[in-house]
């Protein structure tokens, strides 16, 4: 005998509830909102582990579970994925968007942190700036002093480029990154 508020499906007509057989045909409850943690993952561009990473960092709410345990999320947080990537790319750290969503998350309005973050990134990129130019000019000047002193150097013979750079009393400038080939 079929349970009292269980679903039953009677041959080409639709489901029924089992407590009451005289109402008419409706369809199935409908299923716990929300999305998987795979095509939440497919929708942000992200992977599931940089969802649980994110879940374990406060960036992202604890999602729900549908009754077979699979971890719904609130279809919001496509969008909360969206201005993580986003503000990570300009810098932010996750320990900073962490602060910032549980500031969020407490009803608190971060918007001056989030400028105040912003604008010390700009003082650090203009510093870097600053030190790849002298950094640029310096081996600018020293590829125009090697190139005198191979047209100075006979064919065939060493011009020790290196060796010259080493007997100076000081380095060029150092680069704010390191060089890659």
């Amino acid at each position: 005998m079929t349970q009292p508020g269980s679903w039953f499906r009677v041959a080409g007509m639709g489901r029924r509830r089992a407590e009451d057989a005289d109402a008419s045909w409706d369809e199935p409850p409908l299923a716990m909102p929300g999305l998987r943690s795979g095509e939440l993952a497919r929708r942000a561009g992200v992977s599931k582990d940089t969802l649980r990473f994110y879940e374990r960092k406060g960036l992202l709410e604890p999602p729900r579970r549908n009754s077979n345990n699979y971890r719904l999320f609130p279809t919001e947080a496509v969008e909360r994925l969206r201005w993580i990537r986003h503000a990570l790319a300009m810098g932010f750290t996750v320990e900073e968007l962490a602060r910032i969503a549980g500031a969020r998350s407490r009803g608190l309005f971060p918007c001056r942190e989030v400028r105040s973050l912003a604008a010390a990134k700009l003082a650090a990129i203009e510093q870097q700036l600053q030190q790849m130019t002298s950094f640029r000019d310096a081996l600018r000047g020293l590829l125009d002093e090697w190139t005198q002193r191979l047209e100075e150097t006979a064919p065939g013979q060493p011009a020790r480029l290196l060796e010259e750079l080493a007997a100076r009393s000081e380095p060029l400038a150092k680069p704010a990154f390191h060089l890659k080939r």
